[in-house]
């Protein structure tokens, strides 16, 4: 019924997939923090400065967004992508819009709570793959794009 994925993943050699993942990442994830921030600090005004009595929502809607946009289209954020980084899916293909909503809500709920958070943090500073939380439960991994070229 579906063809098979020509995703080279599995024999491209680890070195290549993983190297300097961890600081890029955290790296990526200061960039898309400053982005959303931006993006928050631009649309306060077009609402009058109301959004100020809820920005604390706002930047959780724009975050979401941002985020999940992000991943669906491109497989990567914004700062990912500066940073030379790609989502892959279990099969080594770029992640699909679902696996892109699903990634992302977990992400927000793993940020809501310290515990989950520091156990996400840990993983993707000492383990093999540097997979986080949601990446383990959604068989994801953060890649280096020029892995594939």
């Amino acid at each position: 019924m579906y063809a098979a994925r020509p995703y080279t993943i599995h024999v491209i050699p680890e070195d290549r997939l993983y190297a300097d993942v961890a600081p890029r990442r955290l790296l990526a994830w200061g960039i898309d923090t400053v982005a959303i921030a931006m993006i928050t600090a631009l649309l306060i005004p077009l609402t009058g400065f109301i959004a100020l009595f809820f920005l604390g929502g706002l930047y959780l809607a724009i975050s979401f967004l941002y985020r999940w946009l992000g991943l669906a289209r491109a497989s990567g954020t914004f700062g990912m992508r500066v940073m030379g980084l790609t989502l892959r899916d279990a099969q080594g293909g770029p992640v699909d819009g679902l696996t892109a909503f699903l990634h992302t809500l977990f992400y927000t709920l793993s940020v809501t709570f310290v515990f989950p958070q520091v156990i996400s943090v840990a993983l993707m500073a000492f383990s093999r793959q540097h997979q986080g939380l949601s990446d383990i439960v959604l068989g994801t991994r953060l890649v280096n794009a020029h892995a594939f070229q």
